[in-house]
C-alpha cells in the first residue's frame, strides 16, 4: 500500500472543499440554474442582499444550519481527524483548513482548523462585533443581539463581495512555507483564493496531493491525483495504522 502520509512526524497542511461534505448529504443549494427558490445565489449570500432583505437572507441560512446540523461526519472527516491525532501525537504539525461552513470536520473531531469561509454554527453582531456559536433553528426573524446596541445579527459567513477573516490568509500560507505535504480533498479547483493555494505550495517545492471524485480544474498541478470518494479512499490510504485489519 503506498500511503498519502507515510511518517507522522511531519508537518501536513489538509484543505478540504465541497465535495468530502457532499458524502454526508451536504446539498449546495445552489441549483442547475444556479437558483435557491427563485433567488440568485448573489441574492441571498452578499451584504447588499443581507441590507436589501435581512429575513431573506436569514431563512436562506437557517434551512442551510438545519440541513447541516441532520448530517453527519462521514469516514472521511473521520480520517482526516484521526491523521490529526496521528501527527500531532508524534511531534509533527497538523493544519486543516476548511472551505466548508457545516462544521462536520470538527463535530469529526478536528481540532486545529480554520474555516476560511465561516461557519453556519456561529453569528456576529453587525453592531458591537461580538462573534459567538450559535446553532439555534427556531430564531425569531432577523435576530437581534442582546449589546446594548441591539445589533442585528448575521451569519458569520464570508460573502460574495467580502474578503476573507483577518488573518486566515497569513496563517495558512505560513504553515504552507512550512509544511511538508500539502493535500486537497474535494474541491473543484475553481474557487478562489482557496484554488491559488496550490500553486503557492508548489513555488515551496512542497508535495501537493489531491483527492477528489472528479479531476478538478487544476488538477495539472498536483504530483498526485488520486480519484474517488473521500469516504473511500482516505480510510484505506490516507496513513497507515496498526489497528487496521490487514495491517503489520
Amino acid at each position: 500500500m503506498n500511503w498519502i502520509v507515510e511518517k507522522p512526524k511531519q508537518r501536513i497542511v489538509v484543505m478540504t472543499g465541497a465535495g468530502i461534505s457532499a458524502e454526508s448529504g451536504i446539498q449546495t443549494f445552489r441549483g442547475a440554474n444556479g437558483l435557491w427558490e427563485n433567488h440568485r445565489i448573489e441574492e441571498v449570500a452578499s451584504p447588499a442582499a443581507f441590507s436589501r432583505d435581512p429575513v431573506l437572507v436569514w431563512n436562506f441560512y437557517l434551512q442551510r444550519r438545519r440541513q447541516a446540523l441532520s448530517c453527519r461526519p462521514n469516514a472521511g472527516h473521520l480520517a482526516v481527524a484521526e491523521l490529526e491525532k496521528w501527527i500531532v501525537s508524534a511531534g509533527g504539525d497538523f493544519l486543516l483548513v476548511t472551505q466548508n461552513v457545516d462544521g462536520l470536520h470538527s463535530r469529526a473531531g478536528s481540532g486545529n482548523v480554520i474555516e476560511m469561509h465561516g461557519s453556519l454554527m456561529t453569528s456576529r453582531c453587525t453592531a458591537c462585533g461580538q462573534i459567538f456559536p450559535d446553532k439555534r433553528t427556531d430564531l425569531e426573524l432577523p435576530p437581534r443581539h442582546n449589546c446594548p446596541e441591539k445589533g442585528l445579527l448575521r451569519p458569520h459567513i464570508v460573502w460574495f463581495g467580502e474578503s476573507l477573516f483577518p488573518g486566515d490568509m497569513e496563517r495558512i500560507e505560513c504553515a504552507i512555507e512550512k509544511c511538508d505535504m500539502f493535500i486537497v480533498i474535494g474541491t473543484s479547483g475553481i474557487v478562489y483564493p482557496a484554488a491559488g493555494l496550490v500553486n503557492f505550495a508548489n513555488s515551496l517545492e512542497k508535495r501537493t496531493v489531491c483527492v477528489n471524485k472528479e479531476a478538478p480544474a487544476n488538477v495539472e498541478l498536483f504530483d498526485t491525483f488520486i480519484r474517488g470518494e473521500a469516504g473511500k479512499e482516505l480510510p484505506q490510504r490516507l496513513f497507515p495504522r496498526k489497528n487496521r485489519e490487514g495491517d503489520g
